[in-house]
């Protein structure tokens, strides 16, 4: 998950941590505000805005069929500013170098997406998604779509295949495995 986001967290112990990649696998939802209008680096909040538009208009149609182009399976390339590997290294210690490293694109896969705008600059989401997609470049990849830049605000993970915040209380589900908001 990206560093500044919070939500939920399944950690696994003893014998449930046979079931690790079960879980890595299940699909995801998030919640999370999209600021357009502006660029990152990073596609995030961990890097300066680029890129600043002061006056730029976005109607609500545009943002609908953006919106829908997400939709189903489509191919996405990982951000800089990932875990992703190059070489046994992660591709952000070279982003943060000022490095650029070609890489593969990945299958995504997106069943849900919505939408809906909060001020003229900032977008409102909630998004559910296949393992590995990455929420941040949904964000820069919206922005880029609707000519104007943007880059992900915020974002909060509130479901893990099944398993939803609040549903099991702040901690303890069984024994060797617990779900945490952060």
């Amino acid at each position: 998950m990206d560093p500044k986001a919070t939500g939920l967290l399944i950690l696994c112990s003893d014998k449930m941590t046979k079931k690790i990649n079960e879980f890595i696998d299940y699909d995801k939802e998030y919640e999370g505000i999209i600021r357009i209008g502006a660029t990152t680096k990073s596609f995030d909040t961990e890097s300066d805005e680029e890129s600043i538009l002061e006056n730029f208009e976005v109607t609500d149609e545009q943002i609908e069929n953006v919106r829908k182009s997400f939709l189903g399976e489509s191919d996405q390339l990982p951000p800089m500013y990932s875990a992703v590997k190059h070489k046994g290294k992660p591709l952000y210690k070279m982003a943060r170098k000022g490095r650029e490293i070609e890489r593969a694109t990945r299958k995504i896969f997106i069943t849900e997406f919505d939408i809906k705008r909060v001020s003229p600059n900032e977008l409102y989401f909630r998004i559910s998604s296949s393992k590995g997609t990455y929420i941040r470049s949904i964000a820069n990849d919206f922005g880029e779509r609707l000519g104007v830049g943007g880059y992900l605000k915020e974002l909060r993970r509130t479901r893990i295949g099944e398993f939803r915040i609040g549903e099991f209380g702040e901690k303890v589900r069984d024994i060797g495995f617990m779900i945490f908001d952060f």
